[in-house]
Formats: structure tokens, C-alpha cells, sequence
């Protein structure tokens, strides 16, 4: 195999469970095995679907924030609880425990790499009210 180049903006490594290393489509897949990094230039919080919390049951997930600065968000474990924030200059990461319901907000336009198991990632809209389960309710 010939080593070539990899624009990790227009592509996702996925890592394989035996070992093997591949560049794809920017196409994610929840139901994917294996491990999927990815990277993204973002200008508007709507390119991170800053309006929907995320979530991985399968694994942690390891956001960086390359260049300008985001601010992760965790939703609160029990209702009436605030809302957790850390925020990431360029340069840092954190890790997103698995199961842990998230998003991401900009400070300025960023390059964002992240790492996890998209297998059995949801997305719901932040405006729909937390009942304390994985299930919301309309606000």
C-alpha cells in the first residue's frame, strides 16, 4: 500500500476493530463499528447543530479544538440542575464521558477534530424539555 495525503475536512478515518486505518466520505453513520475521527471547520454555531445536545452510548468521546475556541456544554444529569460548560481554546481537548448528553458552541470560527464510536449516536433538539430519562417531551 502507497502512504498518500488525507484532507481530514473532506474525509472521516475510521479505525478499525482489526486494526486497519481508512478515509471515507464525511458520512456519519450511527450504526458504524469501529472508531471515527473527524475534523471540521465550523463558522456558525448551526455547523456543530449547536441547537441539539449529542450523545454516544457506545464510548467517550475525545472533542479538540484545533483553532479559535468553542465552549462544550453538558446537559444537566437531573432536572433543575444547571447546565455544565467548559470552554476550549485552541489547542485543548476534553473528554466527553460515554453516555453524556453534549454540544458545542462557538467563541469564533474553530477547526474541531473529534474521536469516538458513532454507533448508536442520537441527536435531540435543545428545546424539548428534559424528563430525567433519554425520552424529552415538547417545551
Amino acid at each position: 500500500m502507497t502512504a498518500t495525503p488525507i484532507d481530514l475536512f473532506a474525509s472521516f478515518v475510521h479505525l478499525k476493530q482489526d486494526g486497519q486505518v481508512h478515509a471515507e466520505q464525511p458520512v456519519f453513520d450511527p450504526e458504524r463499528d469501529g472508531w471515527q475521527l473527524m475534523a471540521f471547520h465550523v463558522e456558525t454555531d448551526a455547523d456543530v447543530h449547536g441547537d441539539h445536545w449529542e450523545v454516544h452510548p457506545e464510548a467517550d468521546e475525545l472533542v479538540s479544538c484545533l483553532t479559535g475556541g468553542i465552549r462544550l456544554s453538558f446537559r444537566p444529569e437531573r432536572p433543575g440542575e444547571e447546565e455544565e460548560e467548559i470552554k476550549l481554546a485552541a489547542g485543548t481537548a476534553a473528554i466527553v464521558p460515554r453516555g453524556r448528553w453534549h454540544r458545542i458552541a462557538l467563541d469564533a470560527p474553530s477547526d474541531i477534530m473529534s474521536v469516538t464510536l458513532p454507533r448508536g449516536s442520537r441527536l435531540e433538539k435543545r428545546t424539548e424539555a428534559w424528563t430525567g430519562d433519554s425520552h424529552p417531551t415538547r417545551a
